[in-house]
Parts: C-alpha cells; sequence; structure tokens
C-alpha cells in the first residue's frame, strides 16, 4: 500500500517541475486504548496502520516551500522567513506548521518542494494529520542531515499542530506514528516519553482488529476537545497535582471537587489509565487477546457517561458489534465523531460487518465503511 502512494506522491511531485530527492511515509494510527489520557501525563496504547502519508520532497537552492498536495487542485507558495501560525490554514498549514517547528528546534530547513498523497480516511479519527506532519518531519530531518531522533520528531510534529495549527493534542499521534512496530502495540508513557512495544499478534490468535469509520466526522478544533483538556487542568490545579496521572486515591480525590462535571472528567482520565495499564499487563504475560475486550468495552462506557465525547453514530457502532459477538469494542480518537474498533474473531467478522451496517440503515445514517487492520511500521523512508 505505501509503494503504491510512493509512486502517486512522486508522479504528483512532477506539477512542481523538478524531481523528487526521495519519497517519505508515515502511518496514522488507532488508539487501542488510552483515550484523552495523553494531556494528562498518562499512557497510551496505539498502533500504527498500514494507511498513512507519503511526501515526495526535493531541496530548493531558494527560501520557498511549495506544497501539493493529491487532494486539493492548488500549489500552496510560502517563503521560510514569513511562516507565522495559523497561515496557510487548511491543509498546507500541517506542512507549513512542521517546517516552521523544526526552523524553531534548530534545523536549518532549506527550501522544499513537497507533494502529498494520502490514504488515510480524513476526519475518522485515525491521525491523517500526525501522519501528514511525521512524513514532512522526517523527510526535512534526512535532507537536512538533522540526525533527529523518532521522539524529537514527533515533539517538533506535535509543536506544529498545537502552535501552528492550533489542535491542543497530546503527543501520542506523533510517536504511534514514529515508533509505531509490526505485530505490536506502542505502550507510551507520555510523561517520560519512554515507548515500549507490546506483543500484539492478531493473526497467531485467530484475531481481526475491525476498524468501522463511522462518517461522523469530528471536529476537534471546534472546541469541545480544548474544553475538556481545560477541564482536566483546572481540576489537577484545585488538587494541587501536576496532572491526574498523579491522582493515587480516585475515590477520595472524587470528595474533594464540588463540581460534578470535573469529577465525571476525573473519573474517566484516572479509570483510563488503570485500564491502559491492565491491557499492557494481560498482554505482557502473554495472555489470549481476547481477554483485553472487556477492557476495551468499559473504556468506552467511560468516554460516553463520564467524559461525554461519544456521538450516535459510534455507540451504535460498538453497541451492534458487541451483539455480533466482538470480543470488546469502543471508539477511538479525539470523540465527537470518527471511528471505533472492535476485536473479532476472524470468523465473526463478516457477521459484525453485517450487523453494524443494518444497525446504520436502521438509524438513518450514512453507511459506515468497515476495514480490518493489523499493527504496521511507522514512519520510514521509501526511496
Amino acid at each position: 500500500m505505501s509503494a503504491s502512494l510512493a509512486n502517486e506522491a512522486q508522479a504528483l511531485h512532477q506539477r512542481l517541475a523538478s524531481r523528487a530527492d526521495g519519497v517519505w511515509f508515515a502511518p496514522g494510527r488507532v488508539n487501542v486504548i488510552g483515550e484523552h489520557t495523553d494531556y494528562n501525563d498518562g499512557f497510551v496504547l496505539p498502533l500504527a496502520l498500514p494507511l498513512g502519508t507519503a511526501a515526495a520532497v526535493s531541496r530548493r537552492a531558494d527560501a520557498l516551500v511549495r506544497v501539493v498536495s493529491g487532494t486539493h487542485p492548488e500549489t500552496v507558495e510560502m517563503s521560510l522567513a514569513e511562516l507565522a501560525p495559523g497561515v496557510p490554514s487548511g491543509w498546507a498549514g500541517y506542512v507549513a506548521g512542521t517546517v516552521w517547528a523544526m526552523q524553531a528546534g534548530g534545523v536549518d530547513v532549506p527550501g522544499l518542494d513537497v507533494a502529498v498523497v494520502g490514504d488515510v480516511p480524513l476526519g475518522a479519527g485515525l491521525s491523517s494529520s500526525a501522519s501528514l506532519e511525521c512524513a514532512v518531519a522526517l523527510a526535512v530531518s534526512d535532507l537536512a542531515q538533522a540526525g533527529l531522533s523518532r521522539t524529537r520528531l514527533a515533539e517538533m510534529a506535535r509543536h506544529a499542530e498545537n502552535d501552528y495549527v492550533g489542535m491542543p493534542c497530546g503527543v501520542m499521534d506523533q510517536m504511534a506514528s514514529m515508533h509505531g512496530e509490526a505485530g505490536h502495540l506502542v505502550f507510551l508513557d507520555t510523561r517520560t516519553l519512554e515507548v515500549e512495544q507490546v506483543p500484539f499478534d492478531l493473526r497467531r490468535a485467530g484475531l481481526t482488529l475491525l476498524v468501522v469509520d463511522t462518517q461522523a466526522p469530528h471536529r476537534l478544533v471546534d472546541g469541545e476537545y480544548a474544553q475538556r483538556r481545560s477541564a482536566c487542568e483546572r481540576a489537577s490545579a484545585a488538587l494541587g497535582l501536576t496532572a491526574l496521572r498523579d491522582v493515587s486515591d480516585l475515590e477520595a480525590t472524587l470528595t474533594t471537587l464540588a463540581d460534578e462535571e470535573m469529577r465525571r472528567r476525573v473519573r474517566h482520565v484516572v479509570t483510563e489509565n488503570r485500564r491502559v495499564l491492565d491491557v499492557v499487563g494481560l498482554l505482557r504475560s502473554g495472555a489470549d487477546p481476547r481477554a483485553v475486550g472487556p477492557l476495551l468495552t468499559a473504556s468506552h462506557a467511560s468516554m460516553r457517561d463520564d467524559y461525554e465525547i461519544t456521538v450516535a453514530e459510534v455507540d451504535t457502532a460498538v453497541e451492534s458489534a458487541l451483539a455480533a459477538g466482538a470480543h470488546g469494542a469502543r471508539m477511538t480518537g479525539g470523540g465527537f465523531g470518527g471511528s471505533v474498533i472492535a476485536l473479532v474473531d476472524d470468523a465473526d467478522v463478516a457477521g459484525v460487518e453485517a450487523s453494524v451496517t443494518d444497525a446504520f440503515a436502521a438509524a438513518g445514517f450514512d453507511a459506515p465503511s468497515v476495514f480490518s487492520t493489523q499493527p504496521s511500521a511507522g514512519a520510514r523512508r521509501l526511496r
């Protein structure tokens, strides 16, 4: 799949009337468990998808950056010296922001021609933006001979999304894209940025991880995500903690908070961290991956009831997948739309897909897009 994208990116690069110096690829991600814990210094457990973004990139002799995309007709041109948060807006802002963040980090960025092509569904909560940022970041690092670590590149990509685009995300998406490994989940401590590869061999277990793109696009920059993050920060301040990751006694903590909404937000984050650690413990011990299913479902209930970030489409997808025999199911991503994952026996895949599709039709929702996935490799140079 990435090879096909590389061909498309190289062909697209010809619109810039220059020859690409190389093609770099970075994947999107599915977060198996650990939602809205990353900006609370907590734990997350994503995997890198086989889907992602390919960037064909060449150096220029001047100080311009020119960008073309396979999904937009225009060529966007900008000066390295004039990059500033918010300009340009839209898809090109993620490229500009990555270049800007790398300049701010001390990288001597040359002028660039950049052609990008991706196959991560947009608006599905699968981190199409992080895949774009990470592909560009790795390309720039290589071309500038910066020698930056994958973790440092992920931090720069996150800086771009936070401070250039204006999306206050944590670092999970970019770290998953940079550190993904086939057959493994990326266990990330977002406080220390320590990474551990946790085995998740679904094929051997006779399992499939289904991804249901509900076609209900999330719109996180519109404010809901920022409101949840602000609530967590206010709760941490009220509790005298650096972050909600530091809560040791949940019940005692909840009694000290007068605001019911804040109590629900805290309860989700604290219990979600525990669920991540429980899943990691099971997989480390060699347990049948089916054993993590109930923890996935409990995570969804917490997002629905305590964090209040699900919508009717994702709840319907989870309920219908479970009714058809999924071992566990949950929304993945920041919420308010996007995708659901379901852990399913290979023999039950068709039945689960049919159950979800039928439930959507009965509810009058647009038909979902369902595909299976496996943990895949992270960002890399293709050519």
